[in-house]
């Protein structure tokens, strides 16, 4: 019996239009990653793909599901030293599968649990999202460029500073006792947001940095830190932490990039990062974001920004 016709490899209807970007996404699987000496199975979503030249109708897309399935079952005897790096595994397989691409990308998140709490005895598994991704590139020569990136989500609150003192000149002519002096730190009412905060570091070379530091990092960024199990005092104390220290979503995104040279002093100048920030608002019918990407060198020498 004759082999089925390629119908992936015939010329398109309209042809001579490469595509930058053809694949697959939302496949699920479980990643098994090993650092400092402890093993996580990540639950990861991951999106491949690869470019297509224009002479060609199709890409081969069940290769991509091969690959997926080859490269993360493969970690479950050998765990991946981490999620950017399985993605980086999986764009040059790509590669070398799809012989008439020239670029691939992988995109990933996972579930990700740390023990937190507002207090030592009330620590339990808060949710969070991590993030990688890996892009290959191929010259005429078949040498390989690979980018790869690694960050995280973090789910916290923000309290509106406009509004703080907006209220606070209101009250001020209801209750004059409080235009004192003494009264001026003290915080006051506001709305609050969920704030949503990313921050992804586009990685050079061998840099790498801890996952749980970027979300330390993005948590003490934002008004406060959000928790699973509060109890009536806990939750006042996580309202009045959040209102003693009052944001923007600007502020957000520069106060937590500028703690990232003392964070990571260990990360190259020449890795950019890249903050983004989304306040879903209480008594607005629409979010607030804020985003930007820098180099650490720019952090660490403003004057150059």
């Amino acid at each position: 019996m004759a082999p089925p016709t390629d119908v992936h490899a015939m010329p398109p209807a309209r042809g001579g239009v490469k595509l930058r970007s053809v694949g697959v996404s939302g496949i699920r699987k479980p990643l098994t990653v090993r650092r400092g000496g402890t093993s996580h199975v990540l639950a990861v979503t991951f999106q491949v793909a690869v470019d297509l030249p224009g002479d060609r109708k199709g890409s081969d897309l069940s290769r991509n599901a091969e690959i997926l399935a080859e490269v993360v079952d493969h970690t479950a005897t050998r765990p991946a030293p981490s999620l950017e790096a399985a993605c980086s595994a999986i764009a040059e397989e790509l590669l070398r599968r799809h012989a008439y691409a020239t670029e691939a990308s992988v995109e990933a998140s996972a579930e990700y649990f740390l023990r937190q709490g507002i207090s030592e005895e009330k620590r339990s598994y808060e949710d969070y999202t991590l993030l990688a991704a890996a892009h290959a590139v191929r010259d005429p020569q078949g040498k390989l460029a690979r980018r790869r990136s690694v960050g995280a989500e973090a789910v916290g609150m923000t309290a509106c500073p406009c509004a703080m003192e907006t209220c606070r000149e209101r009250l001020v002519e209801e209750y004059p006792l409080l235009a004192d002096p003494q009264f001026r730190s003290m915080p006051m009412i506001s709305h609050n947001q969920r704030n949503r905060t990313r921050l992804v570091f586009e990685l050079d070379g061998d840099a790498e940095v801890e996952v749980e530091e970027v979300i330390a990092a993005i948590e003490a960024a934002q008004s406060s830190p959000t928790y699973a199990i509060l109890k009536r005092g806990d939750e006042g104390q996580v309202v009045l932490s959040a209102h003693r220290h009052p944001k923007f979503v600007e502020d957000v995104v520069r106060d937590l990039l500028a703690s990232l040279p003392q964070r990571f002093p260990a990360v190259p100048d020449p890795v950019s990062v890249l903050a983004t920030t989304v306040s879903e608002e209480s008594i607005h019918k629409y979010n607030v974001e804020a985003s930007h990407r820098i180099t650490f060198g720019e952090l660490r020498h403003p004057a150059s920004a």
